[in-house]
């Protein structure tokens, strides 16, 4: 019995302990986006799960849905940051049905033209299994940045074009961006919701990616 009630009160810690943590981290955020001059929402907004569902990493799972929400015009860029939710199901040993939530940050910028869809990742153990089975990346000159990342895109002209010797340098040097280009939108995405004391320099970071894309990809 004692046990029983043990566990009943570590439930109840983990609840409060996930409201006070949700509803600090919403209050950080709002003091962030005064300061930053943008708009802020706690919501779930399923609508900008649709809106962007074309990009790779919002199309995952079931239940998808934004919030934590935060948007406006940000040094001269169109830009949208949030926490993002999806499930994904799984069975146990014995047969019963488990749902896993997923959390994480992500950030999209838009830009003043139009792209085919350009995706760049860590290398990692399924993407080197991806590769075996025919899903080939794109090579560079960089060896080290062919080794450390897969790039890919239908237009082998495009990837080239973004991924030039600055944006190969710097990405080397940040080598846990996951970067996708898709339509007029620059996204980069995190496995983890990151703190709120970071999310001002990854939206600097974000800023820095597109700065580095060539002006002529957005001429004519």
């Amino acid at each position: 019995m004692g046990g029983v009630i043990v566990v009943f009160i570590c439930i109840i810690g983990a609840i409060i302990w996930g409201v006070m943590a949700g509803k600090k981290r919403r209050d950080d955020m709002t003091l962030l986006a005064e300061r930053l001059g943008i708009n802020f929402s706690h919501e779930r907004n399923y609508h900008l799960a649709d809106r962007f569902s074309f990009l790779d990493k919002l199309r995952q799972g079931s239940n998808r849905y934004a919030y934590n929400i935060l948007e406006g015009r940000y040094q001269e860029h169109d830009i949208s940051a949030f926490d993002y939710h999806y499930e994904t199901h799984s069975t146990d040993s014995d047969g019963k049905r488990k749902t896993n939530h997923h959390h994480f940050s992500f950030f999209i910028l838009t830009l003043p033209a139009y792209f085919e869809e350009l995706t760049i990742a860590k290398e990692n153990f399924f993407s080197k299994i991806a590769q075996a089975v025919g899903y080939d990346d794109i090579d560079f000159e960089s060896h080290e940045f062919s080794k450390k990342f897969v790039v890919r895109s239908k237009n082998k002209k495009f990837a080239y074009d973004f991924c030039n010797a600055r944006m190969i340098e710097y990405l080397l040097d940040h080598p846990n961006i996951s970067i996708e280009v898709d339509q007029n939108q620059l996204a980069i995405g995190y496995n983890h919701c990151l703190k709120v004391e970071e999310i001002e320099a990854h939206l600097s970071r974000l800023l820095e990616i597109r700065t580095l894309m060539p002006d002529y990809l957005f001429a004519g």
